[in-house]
């Protein structure tokens, strides 16, 4: 039986979930998926969380212990969270040790409600990475125009960082700008490169639901043609610049002094569209030096009918480049795809956000 999983991480693939609770925790599932599934990391969000905390009732004991010590909505939520990302964390501590702290990876995000302000970005970057206080947490900070200084900032700390909500590749390489520079400061701060990390989340899933939303509208046999290729050609520009960038003299004047890649990660790799193969955003994104994040949903559909065939990535950029010739041919504007993206997941990620603020409230109050 192929063991498709496998496959994917011998190819050089790391294999994240992108979920995480207390329920998933308690009851041994995430450490089965460690043990037999080949994950390696996870990564959480406000939506994730959002869920996690408005279903069932493994955060109860915990909520009636904070509602019985008068704790704030605000304390509450962030003792709730990284509860589970520091035991998270712990759990994956031996996948930590044995990569060498490559992976055994957990991110948490900083409220997305600070997207558009650097200096309280920095500042919580800060915080959660002492509350945490876990060598293999990634904090996540969005590339927001504003996010990028504080990323840079966050990293000359010697805090490891998931960037997080990148569309563009010009926006990539200005993430991957602020990253150099992050390890610049580092090592003048007396940081040691070798232990600070960092992936870079480049979302997938959600560049085909807006392009194809806009050739739909076009409507012609050349637009409609097009359908379905936007987000994996994005993806595959992407690393064609990750390559490029950690070749560099620039690169290579940091690794030197032990500094890690910042490694490409392919995020909302679950499938919208009834219409598409449920695996094409992890099939058609092989590659080394990569990490893949995905619903456990996908993760049974991989492990199922996957179909991994090798590098499907390197030496396709020129594909790649044609493919958003022909979008801006049939009137796609790319640009504004991003930036519509970019707001949007700010916007989505916020209310989670205040989602995730009401059902706590309402769960301390009931607990009083």
């Amino acid at each position: 039986m192929a063991d498709n999983l496998k496959d994917l991480s011998d190819a050089g693939v790391s294999i994240w979930l992108d979920d995480l609770s207390r329920e998933r925790l308690d009851s041994g599932n995430l450490a089965g998926l460690i043990r037999d599934d080949h994950v390696v990391g996870v990564t959480t969000n406000p939506t994730i969380f959002a869920g996690a905390l408005a279903d069932g009732e493994a955060y109860d004991p915990q909520v009636r212990e904070l509602a019985a010590r008068g704790a704030s909505l605000e304390q509450a939520v962030r003792e709730l969270t990284t509860t589970d990302v520091r035991n998270a964390c712990d759990l994956f501590r031996d996948v930590h040790a044995a990569t060498d702290g490559v992976d055994g990876r957990v991110s948490i995000e900083v409220s997305p409600a600070l997207a558009k302000d650097t200096e309280a970005t920095a500042a919580e970057a800060a915080d959660l990475w002492k509350t945490v206080d876990r060598p293999n947490l990634l904090v996540k900070i969005p590339a927001t125009v504003e996010g990028l200084p504080a990323i840079t900032r966050t990293l000359a700390e010697g805090i490891s960082v998931n960037v997080t909500l990148i569309f563009s590749v010009e926006r990539y390489r200005a993430v991957m700008d602020a990253y150099l520079e992050g390890l610049e400061q580092a090592k003048a701060n007396g940081h040691a490169l070798a232990d600070i990390h960092s992936v870079a989340s480049f979302f997938v899933s959600r560049v085909d639901s807006e392009v194809d939303k806009r050739l739909e509208a076009i409507g012609s046999p050349e637009a409609l043609a097009l359908r379905g290729q936007a987000a994996v050609a994005n993806a595959r520009l992407a690393y064609a610049a990750f390559e490029e960038t950690f070749a560099g003299e620039r690169w290579e004047a940091l690794a030197a002094a032990g500094a890690r890649k910042q490694r490409p990660l392919w995020a909302s790799t679950g499938v919208k569209n009834p219409d598409y193969s449920d695996t094409m955003y992890v099939d058609q994104l092989v590659v080394a030096d990569t990490v893949n994040t995905m619903p456990e949903k996908t993760l049974r559909a991989v492990a199922d009918h996957g179909k991994i065939a090798g590098d499907k990535v390197t030496g396709t950029a020129q594909e790649a480049g044609e493919v958003y010739a022909k979008l801006s041919s049939v009137g796609i504007d790319v640009d504004d795809v991003y930036l519509t993206l970019e707001n949007e997941g700010v916007e989505k990620f916020e209310k989670s956000w205040d989602e995730l603020l009401d059902s706590v409230k309402g769960q301390l109050a009931n607990a009083k």
